[in-house]
């Protein structure tokens, strides 16, 4: 029997998709990879099935990610992506759902208007946008009406959003586009260049979850990956250590630390005095690379802590929202604002 309405929200990451039914809590988290056939343009498989593909298709089959950087790449394939995620996750309805997604804080209007027109092409009755760094505090249990000021540091896979938040708005924000996606290609770089070896996507984002590390590690750990020899062209296995880890790692984990830095700076002395009392609040997946939270602490004097479910944060705070409608009004664009 088809339910009467299921409203819900949607964290659309550059990774992964997680959507939140009302009432039921997190119901689908899969990657956003879509397996294409070039010949049919039909959808082969889609999430994990399609992740699987990554790097293993056939010529007349891609597997693809539409969105890039926190934004959609693809339209049509997001588009339609959208539509079997809100399908699996809530079955038949009688009436279309209402939708919050969130996004980056640094999209432009141009971005917002193609996530609003796909939500509702996708089949919602009206779609709300909320900025990650407001629904990753919702998520992590701060109540951001409050007049505090609070830090979010959100990692995902396309972006890296950092945010003070006081009273239901974000009052010093700057999204990053150098993230969790950003690690695994500096981790392809430097395995190349040091060992002359190429590795896979997959392989690249094994090393990063299993021995990446943001601050040295007291005792050193390693792990095995296999590629292909550049010179020879045939296969090849080596032993990776977390210190080569550190080094590759370098580049991105000192971006997102300098734009932390940034936002302090340009923090009001009110917030800032906040901030130190109640700490840094890190959440996405970005937040679990082994010393990060360390490294930020260390360089900014503040604590910094990771919340309880930094994956899933952004998503339960993106749900959790649609109580707060009105609360957050100012804070939301709908998809009726944006056609006037």
């Amino acid at each position: 029997m088809a339910a009467l309405r299921t409203d819900m929200g949607i964290d659309l990451g550059t990774a992964s998709i997680l959507v939140y039914a009302k009432g039921k809590g997190i119901v689908l988290n899969e990657p956003s990879v879509v397996a294409i056939d070039q010949n049919t343009n039909k959808f082969l498989a889609v999430g994990e099935e399609a992740r699987k593909m990554l790097g293993r298709t056939p010529g007349n089959i891609i597997a693809i990610r539409p969105l890039k950087d926190g934004v959609i790449s693809d339209y049509d394939v997001t588009e339609r992506l959208l539509k079997y995620f809100i399908q699996k996750a809530i079955g038949r309805t009688l009436f279309k759902p209402r939708i919050i997604v969130c996004v980056p804080s640094g999209v432009t209007e141009v971005e917002r208007r193609a996530v609003l027109e796909a939500s509702i092409q996708a089949g919602s009755r009206k779609t709300y946008l909320i900025e990650e760094p407001i629904a990753a505090a919702i998520g992590a249990g701060i109540d951001i009406t409050q007049p505090d000021g609070n830090m979010i540091v959100d990692i995902g896979g396309g972006t890296t959003d950092v945010a003070v938040i006081s009273l239901g708005g974000i009052v010093v924000s700057r999204s990053l586009r150098i993230a969790g996606d950003d690690c695994d290609d500096a981790i392809t770089r430097y395995i190349r260049k040091k060992h002359n070896m190429m590795i896979g996507e997959r392989s690249a984002e094994a090393l990063k979850m299993n021995i990446g590390t943001a601050y040295r590690r007291q005792k050193e750990v390693y792990m095995e990956v296999r590629g292909r020899n550049l010179v020879t062209g045939l296969p090849k296995t080596i032993n990776v250590s977390s210190d080569e880890m550190l080094e590759a790692l370098e580049e991105p984990v000192n971006a997102i630390v300098e734009t932390v830095h940034a936002v302090l700076e340009r923090t009001p002395p009110e917030l800032a005095a906040d901030i130190g009392n109640t700490g840094i609040v890190m959440t996405g997946g970005g937040a679990l690379l082994y010393g990060l939270d360390k490294l930020i602490q260390i360089k900014t004097g503040i604590p910094t802590r990771i919340a309880d479910d930094p994956i899933e944060c952004v998503a339960i705070g993106t749900g959790k929202s649609l109580d707060w409608v009105d609360i957050l009004d100012n804070s939301l664009i709908d998809s009726e604002s944006i056609r006037r």
